[in-house]
């Protein structure tokens, strides 16, 4: 315990030291970073030629200048570390955690709209944040609102697509079928296909990723309800934000999980562009894919154990702490237990993170909420213990660089809270998320031109002989 409490009170520190630095400095980004279009299409439109000019002169004034260097670790370390990607929507710093625009979660929290005041802040917010870098106002917010309802509404050929599967086919699976079955309206094919010129991409790319992003909700809705709930459909609710109607029809009314859908959805929009899910729908597009196509194949990334499926694993592993130990298990206990999974072969789920090296702002902010929200709730408790006790385990065994907790570790204990149990579905709840974070890179793929995507690779022979030149 002393351990955590010293890490805890430093990290507390740093923190509040960084936090007033960096939020003094978004003030003054955001003084310079308003507008009152209401139309986020035109908005993009008198953005989009000012970035092409800065990014021609990027590449000429500073295309020479060298990024780092690439270790044989790198590349047999899947390219951890490697700068090889442009990634306008978000940044990564080990320390500090996600920015989205270069700002922080708890800057959104505290600057984007929220459906009520002091609420979280609404998902379309992010999405406009993302596309134009600037924090927009309530007004632009609900204009934005309205423009994804207009579009949500899914042809019926999606729902018999998707109903030809087995029930027991597992949702992502079920999700990236709906997906690619919505690929068929993609403006950006139609427009290829009739020689739409290079300079215009972005413009079908944009109408196609708000599409997708307004669509992805109703699909994602009609497969729980589908697998769940006997197929009992609930429609959509014209009155209600992207959020909000993403829980509603799923079958969630209660005030608070509409505002943890929300929170959700926000803080799972984006996490740079190296991550697997972004890093493949980036590819996929480089290759004039369509959004459909490329967020189906992004859909296919997530899906792994090793990304999106992490969150079902980290509630799965928790019950089975429960099943053995009991709700009111010692910290003794679980430290006996958490051994027990690492003595096994086994992580933790939940903690760690590839690039990370501080516990992620994306749990504080989930913590933060179960502590307003529901503090007596034994899963959540547990999963407070798990913050005590898993550090230290994990520094003590001395091959792990981060012990900290990860978005994962709290998800699946708030969604079960309300209702949402089923955990073979939560990477979908992550699916939709991430469509806002890839889509609105994807968009900026299309107008700043970006080319495809061709890596050099090399065999282990080539390796072995050219590092014992090199050594």
């Amino acid at each position: 315990m002393s351990f955590f409490r010293t890490v805890s009170a430093l990290s507390k520190l740093r923190s509040r030291a960084v936090q007033q630095s960096s939020l003094n400095s978004s003030v003054r980004w955001l003084q310079t970073q308003s507008s009152s279009n209401l139309d986020l299409h035109s908005e993009l439109k008198e953005l989009i030629p000012q970035e092409q000019e800065r990014l021609k002169k990027l590449k000429k004034d500073y295309g020479h200048v060298q990024l780092g260097n690439i270790t044989a670790d790198m590349v047999l370390g899947g390219m951890r570390g490697m700068i090889g990607l442009l990634w306008e929507t978000s940044l990564l710093d080990p320390d500090e955690g996600i920015r989205f625009r270069g700002l922080s979660i708890p800057e959104c929290q505290k600057v984007l709209p929220s459906a009520k005041p002091g609420g979280e802040p609404l998902p379309e917010g992010l999405l406009w944040l993302l596309l134009t870098g600037k924090v927009p106002s309530k007004e632009q917010v609900d204009a934005l609102s309205k423009d994804l309802r207009d579009r949500a509404t899914i042809p019926d050929h999606v729902y018999k697509t998707i109903d030809a599967l087995p029930a027991t086919a597992h949702p992502m699976t079920q999700f990236a079928t709906g997906v690619m079955a919505l690929q068929v309206q993609s403006k950006f094919q139609k427009a290829y296909e009739k020689g739409i010129h290079k300079s215009k991409y972005w413009e079908p790319t944009f109408e196609d990723c708000l599409s997708l992003i307004a669509q992805l909700p109703v699909v994602a809705a009609y497969i729980y309800r589908r697998i769940y709930k006997n197929g009992q459909i609930i429609p959509r609710d014209e009155s209600l934000d992207y959020g909000g109607n993403f829980a509603h029809m799923l079958g969630f009314d209660n005030p608070e999980m509409l505002e943890l859908t929300r929170l959700y959805i926000t803080i799972h929009t984006d996490h740079e562009g190296g991550n697997v899910s972004a890093h493949t729908g980036h590819l996929v597009a480089s290759a004039l894919s369509d959004p459909y196509l490329s967020f189906a194949a992004a859909l296919n990334g997530l899906a792994g154990p090793l990304h999106g499926l992490a969150n079902q694993e980290v509630l799965v592993w928790i019950k089975s702490v429960i099943d053995e130990c009991g709700e009111n298990i010692s910290t003794d206990q679980l430290k006996d237990y958490v051994w027990k999974t690492l003595n096994s072969g086994k992580v933790v789920p939940g903690f760690g993170h590839g690039v990370l090296r501080k516990t992620d702002p994306r749990y504080t902010c989930q913590r933060e909420f179960a502590l307003k929200h529901l503090p007596e709730d034994p899963m959540f408790q547990l999963v407070s213990k798990l913050y005590e006790v898993v550090p230290p385990i994990l520094t003590e065994l001395g091959k792990v660089k981060n012990p900290w907790p990860n978005v994962d570790a709290h998800s699946g204990v708030l969604l079960h809270h309300y209702g949402l149990t089923e955990a073979r579905y939560y990477t979908v709840l992550f699916g939709v998320s991430r469509s806002i974070g890839i889509c609105s890179q994807l968009v900026w793929d299309r107008a700043l031109g970006l080319p495809l995507e061709r890596p050099k690779s090399v065999t282990t022979e080539w390796l072995e002989k050219f590092s014992k030149k090199a050594a």
